[in-house]
């Protein structure tokens, strides 16, 4: 995980689209950034949920929302159509973006190591800084959470 104070990784990545987004089309606007495991699990969908019903008071606070997964472009159109998501989510298959904020390390599930994406939220100010991390993310109260510290 990267640290508050580390200058934010630049990138572009697309969406379900293939519309390219990069995090420098947001300067001057505090960007929230969370990294989430997987498309339409139970975990990731309360989380996702959790911004869209508080997606509102973000836009009202001028702040930008981007969830980051490894899943594929059809499977985040998928997730953002059936759960009518109003923010964005952009696909980095290749894992370069993953790996340059650090989400990518070990996991343990029913005794068994996996590698995979730490649930990983960061707020990124105006001028591109990181200014806040957290990787011990409850995906229920992620969005609230976040609304909390703006």
């Amino acid at each position: 995980m990267l640290l508050s104070g580390t200058q934010a990784p630049e990138f572009t990545l697309p969406d379900y689209n293939g519309k390219l987004y990069s995090l420098k089309d947001f300067r001057g606007k505090k960007v929230v950034l969370y990294f989430y495991p997987k498309d339409s699990t139970p975990g990731c969908t309360k989380q996702a949920l959790g911004y869209k019903e508080n997606y509102k008071e973000f836009q009202d606070k001028n702040i930008i929302v981007i969830g980051i997964s490894k899943d594929s472009q059809a499977s985040h159109k998928r997730f953002v159509l059936n759960n009518e998501l109003p923010f964005l989510l952009l696909s980095d298959e290749d894992m370069e973006v993953i790996n340059a904020y650090d989400v990518w390390h070990e996991k343990k599930m029913c005794g068994k190591s996996y590698m995979g994406v730490v649930r990983t939220t960061y707020i990124i100010n105006e001028e591109g800084k990181i200014i806040y991390s957290d990787d011990k993310v409850k995906a229920a109260s992620n969005a609230l959470d976040i609304l909390k510290l703006l």
